[in-house]
C-alpha cells in the first residue's frame, strides 16, 4: 500500500466520530433553504443557514436564474481572461460598485477565489499584511500564497492591533504596502470589526484596509451594502472582497475598489485568469437578488426583528452568547464533545444547527452557530431557543 493510502487510511477521526452517533457534517438536505427544510423525510427548523434573507428560494431570484440557463447556457467554458466574459457579468460588476459604493468591481467563481485572487496579487515580497486572529479561511490561505509577510492582531482587539503597527514603525519597516485585513462581520463570534478604529490606526502608519465583508453584505449599512457604510467608511476601505453565497442567494465573489485596483486584479489574479468563469445563472441569481434588496427593504427590517427576538430570547434564559449583535449568534457550549453532542440531540428534536469546535475556534470557545433568516417567524426562533435551553439544562451546561 502507498504512502498516501496509508496515511488516509490512518485518518479515522470521522469515522470514530459516526461511530459514537456525533458525526455533524455533510448532512442531507433535501428541500431548499428555508426556515423548515426536509432531512430523511422530517422536517426540522434551519438555524444553520447563510441565506441571512432567505432569496435563495425567492420566485424572482429562481426565474432569473432560469432565464440566464435559456439565454447562455449552464457554463462558459472559459476564463473571464479569454472566452469566458459574458455582457451579464459587465452588468453585474457595474451594480456590485454602485452597491459597496466603489468605482469598479470583478466577479469570481466563488468567494473563496475572491480572496485568493485579491490578496496574494497585492501583497509582494516587501510588502506586509496585518490580518485579525479570527479572519476567515480564505484569508488564512490567501496570505499563505503571497510573498509577503503575515503579521496577526488578536481578535478585534484594537489595543493588539496598535502594537503591532507601532512594532513596524519602530523598527523600520516603512518600505512597501502595509495592509490591515478584517472580516467585516465575524462568521463564528457574531461580532462586528471595529472599523472605525482600524481605518484611524491605518492612517496612523500609512497603510490600507481591505474588508472581507461576506457575512456583512445585505445585514449591514444602508440597503445592506455593507460593513464599511455602516461606519460611513466607504472611501476610506480601499479593497472590499464580498462573497454571493449568503444574503445574495447564489455562488460567487467579488472584489471592490478604485478603476485602477479592479485593472490591476483583472490582469494579475490568477484565481481569475485560470479558472472559468461564474456561471451565468449564478449572475442572474444575484442580480436578482440586488433589486429585491434595493427595493424591498422589509427583508432587512425583519431580519433585524428576527435578530433581537433571539437575542433577547437567548438573554431571558441567561444563555452565554457572547457579544454577539448580529443575525449570527454564537450559544457557547465551551466544550468540544457536548458540542457535537447537543448538536446531534437538537436534530433529533427538529432543529438544525452548526456545531463550531477546535481548531476553528479555541477549546474553550466550542459553540453552536446559531443563525437567522429574514424568513424565520417568531414562534419557530423561540421554539428553537427553548429546545436548546432544554438540553443545555440536560447536559449540565447551564444551571
Amino acid at each position: 500500500m502507498s504512502y498516501l493510502q496509508n496515511r488516509s487510511k490512518a485518518y479515522t477521526i470521522p469515522q470514530k466520530a459516526k461511530e459514537a452517533g456525533m458525526y455533524p457534517y455533510f448532512r442531507v438536505l433535501e428541500s431548499g433553504q428555508d426556515p423548515e427544510v426536509n432531512m430523511a423525510g422530517k422536517t426540522v427548523y434551519m438555524f444553520g443557514s447563510n441565506s441571512y434573507l432567505g432569496l435563495t428560494s425567492h420566485p424572482k431570484v429562481k426565474e432569473a436564474a432560469i432565464a440566464a440557463i435559456k439565454k447562455y447556457g449552464t457554463g462558459t467554458a472559459g476564463s473571464r481572461f479569454l472566452n469566458g466574459t459574458l455582457d451579464i457579468h459587465i452588468e453585474l460588476e457595474k451594480r456590485l460598485a454602485r452597491f459597496v459604493h466603489k468605482e469598479a468591481a470583478i466577479a469570481f467563481a466563488t468567494g473563496f477565489q475572491s480572496n485568493l485572487g485579491a490578496i496574494p496579487t497585492v501583497v509582494g515580497r516587501n510588502d506586509i499584511a496585518i490580518i485579525d486572529g479570527q479572519c476567515h479561511a480564505s484569508i488564512i490561505d490567501a496570505t499563505r500564497l503571497s510573498y509577503g509577510k503575515i503579521l496577526k492582531y488578536r481578535h478585534n482587539d484594537m489595543e493588539s492591533l496598535e502594537k503591532v503597527m507601532r512594532n513596524l514603525e519602530n523598527n523600520g519597516n516603512s518600505e512597501g504596502l502595509r495592509i490591515i485585513i478584517t472580516d467585516g462581520l465575524f462568521s463564528m463570534e457574531g461580532d462586528i470589526a471595529h472599523l472605525d478604529k482600524i481605518v484611524e490606526i491605518a492612517k496612523k502608519y500609512n497603510a490600507s484596509v481591505m474588508v472581507d465583508d461576506a457575512h456583512g453584505l445585505g445585514v449591514l449599512g444602508d440597503k445592506g451594502s455593507g460593513t464599511s457604510n455602516q461606519f460611513g467608511l466607504d472611501d476610506e476601505v480601499e479593497m472590499i472582497v464580498g462573497t454571493f453565497s449568503k444574503s445574495l442567494a447564489s455562488v460567487g465573489g467579488f472584489i471592490a475598489g478604485s478603476n485602477e485596483l479592479i485593472n490591476y486584479l483583472q490582469h494579475n489574479a490568477r484565481s481569475l485568469i485560470f479558472s472559468a468563469s461564474l456561471p451565468p445563472a449564478s449572475a442572474a441569481s444575484v442580480l436578482a437578488a440586488l433589486d429585491i434588496i434595493e427595493t424591498e427593504p422589509e427583508h432587512i427590517e425583519r431580519l433585524w426583528k428576527n435578530t433581537h427576538h433571539a437575542i433577547d430570547h437567548f438573554r431571558d434564559l441567561k444563555m452565554d452568547i457572547g457579544e454577539s449583535e448580529t443575525p449570527i449568534i454564537p450559544v457557547y457550549i465551551r466544550d468540544n464533545e457536548k458540542s457535537f453532542m447537543i448538536s446531534q440531540m437538537l436534530l433529533e428534536e427538529g432543529v438544525f444547527v452548526n456545531p463550531v469546535i477546535s481548531p476553528a475556534v479555541p477549546p474553550e470557545g466550542s459553540l453552536l452557530r446559531f443563525s437567522i433568516m429574514a424568513t424565520h417567524n417568531f414562534d419557530q426562533i423561540d421554539q428553537a431557543v427553548e429546545r436548546i435551553y432544554k438540553l443545555e439544562k440536560k447536559l449540565d451546561i447551564i444551571h
